[in-house]
């Protein structure tokens, strides 16, 4: 009789624990980085694993803002300086280096790419967030909400499915 409330006690918490994760999963959550001082949140859905820079082979003809390629757990990912490639600096200054972090892509968007960030700040989910109302002038397509935070900062969502299909991050090249 004690053996079948002891079941019946565990398989109660063990559904109480699958709600509480569908849950967790429903809410909406991103990693918060800067870039040149500016506050960007990705989405942990399209975000992937975060490594410290690693050597980066550069790449010739192609553009300031692609720092190279770099071998992270074995496969060949293109580097992108994200505050280059956003028009909000030209090179990477070398006390930068020292806390950025690369992150890089979720597999599953089918691109072998990382973001360099300047720093990493934290997690943020929905009760973090205010949305905020968009700008005037108009954004690119990977652009997503604009929220603010507890303490008034207005962090910009940087929806990486849209950036990896976006034609000028495709486009590493240079113009001949």
């Amino acid at each position: 009789m004690a053996n079948k409330e002891a079941l019946r006690e565990l398989q109660g918490r063990l559904a109480e624990r699958l709600q509480e994760a569908r849950e967790l999963e429903q809410m909406m959550g991103w990693l918060a980085v800067e870039a040149a001082g500016y506050p960007f949140i990705l989405p942990l859905t399209e975000a992937g694993e975060i490594f410290q820079p690693s050597t980066l082979l550069e790449v010739p003809h192609t553009r300031p803002w692609f720092l190279g390629v770099a071998n992270l757990r074995g496969a060949l990912t293109g580097v992108v300086d994200l505050a280059g490639f956003l028009g909000l600096r030209e090179r990477v200054p070398a006390a930068v280096r020292e806390q950025a972090r690369l992150v890089a892509f979720n597999t599953g968007l089918d691109i072998n790419a990382a973001l360099l960030v300047d720093r990493l700040a934290g997690l943020r989910n929905a009760d973090q967030l205010q949305p905020e109302p968009p700008p005037n002038e108009p954004l690119p397509a990977f652009a997503g909400l604009r929220c603010r935070d507890d303490s008034g900062r207005v962090w910009q969502e940087l929806r990486l499915s849209a950036l990896a299909r976006d034609e000028r991050f495709l486009r590493m090249g240079q113009d001949v």
